[in-house]
């Protein structure tokens, strides 16, 4: 059985490497905004997990060869939900500062969808869907130190301008819930998602 990320994200990859599973990595090329502004009246979780699955069905759908026999297609797709607003990468070094200012010292909820697909014999087989929400208890940088972080382009690549496990871990105070589903990826919620395609995660341990 094959491993397929359906994610540029090297820290998702990062997540599933130190949990065990060597995946291989297909980006998809799936539009965002179109598929978002097709949903214009959905719930976060609902926005996102729909992203979710059209990366993996994208992926999935591809798949050629010994790939498409017998694998599994991860997807996944986070924002931050803040203010009743959604967002994600932002688009410059100014909406990112803007971003900053904004959410300083507060509160918000990264949202993560996330689908698993079994596919078999080239067709998608079974398919299992759903979100992982935590919240995140932010800093407050001093400007200096929000100049600093913005210069080194990490707040421009991932979403909610902010990461957990990178230089803006210095400047998150806290979370409760899952720590992995800040990152990217909720293992916890991937396990539940794989046994409902019939797989379990130590099936996929890459092992020696």
């Amino acid at each position: 059985m094959r491993l397929v990320l359906a994610s540029a994200s090297p820290a998702r990859l990062s997540v599933l490497r130190a949990a065990g599973l060597d995946p291989a990595v297909s980006v998809s090329d799936v539009d965002e905004d179109a598929l978002l502004a097709a949903v214009p009246d959905a719930t976060a979780a609902e926005k996102v997990t729909t992203l979710a699955g059209a990366k993996a069905t994208t992926v999935a759908r591809r798949l050629e060869g010994a790939d498409a026999l017998d694998s599994i297609v991860i997807g996944c797709d986070s924002m931050l939900h803040i203010d009743g607003e959604l967002v994600g990468k932002p688009k410059d070094v100014d909406t990112a500062r803007a971003r900053w200012r904004s959410m300083a010292g507060r509160r918000g909820e990264l949202v993560t969808g996330h689908a698993v697909l079994r596919v078999v014999d080239g067709e998608i087989d079974r398919v299992a869907e759903g979100h992982a929400v935590t919240v995140v208890r932010f800093g407050t940088p001093t400007d200096a130190e929000l100049e600093a972080y913005l210069g080194t382009g990490e707040p421009l690549a991932v979403a909610g301008a902010f990461t957990l496990d990178g230089l803006g871990g210095w400047f998150v105070d806290g979370i409760d819930g899952d720590p992995s589903n800040v990152i990217g990826i909720s293992l916890p919620l991937v396990r539940r998602l794989l046994a409902g395609v019939g797989v379990s995660p130590v099936d996929l341990w890459d092992h020696p």
